[in-house]
């Protein structure tokens, strides 16, 4: 089985509406549930990241980019898709990582860099025993880095809430990312139960429910 992530994504500007994502990849051996994510940009020049090709304006299908996603071959957190709901608005500084305050399991907040080549959301153990959450594990995770391959707990969180958005239960990775400004990545098992528009202009991501 396997995962592949991104350290972090960051946003930078081109001329008024242009997004560039420069994602430094690495490879994990994880678990994740199949979900197919679309990538769409809009007449504004908005950038879309939607679950289905049948989410995206039939407009836009054409020139709508697919971005592969893992197969499911573990044992998932509950055997019922997860629930989501609710709207975020979160802006961002272009030429930064963009920066979300998280709850989990109705406590924190942790700090998360968006990421969506992130197949499965990863929080660094200390932050979870910061706000008080337990870590009994799923399944372990083998992670392989630039320095060298480690043992990571997969575990189940009821809920994750960014904002009004909230999905839940999902299987994240309680993994120390080892990130500057940040306690983990926010990746596509929460941010493929939404639609994800990143606008340049306004410099705002909006999350919305399929």
């Amino acid at each position: 089985m396997s995962w592949s992530c991104s350290w972090a994504s960051y946003i930078r500007l081109s001329g008024a509406t242009r997004l560039l994502l420069t994602v430094v990849a690495v490879g994990v051996l994880v678990s994740t549930a199949t979900a197919q994510v679309y990538h769409w940009v809009d007449d504004q020049g908005v950038i879309h990241y939607t679950t289905g090709i049948e989410s995206v304006p039939e407009r836009y299908r054409d020139s709508a980019r697919s971005m592969a996603s893992s197969p499911l071959d573990a044992p998932a957190p509950d055997s019922s898709a997860p629930a989501r709901a609710g709207t975020a608005v979160i802006p961002f500084v272009a030429g930064r990582p963009i920066i979300v305050a998280a709850r989990i399991n109705g406590a924190g907040p942790v700090t998360l860099v968006l990421d969506t080549g992130a197949d499965r959301t990863m929080v660094a153990p200390a932050a979870l025993a910061r706000i008080g959450i337990p870590a009994p594990s799923l399944y372990q995770a083998e992670i392989r880095g630039v320095t060298g391959t480690t043992q990571a707990d997969v575990i189940s969180v009821d809920s994750l809430e960014v904002g009004n958005a909230r999905a839940g239960p999902l299987a994240i990775v309680a993994h120390d990312a080892d990130l500057p400004e940040a306690d983990g990545l926010l990746g596509r098992d929460f941010l493929s139960l939404f639609s994800v528009a990143i606008d340049a202009r306004a410099s705002v991501v909006t999350l919305e429910p399929n």
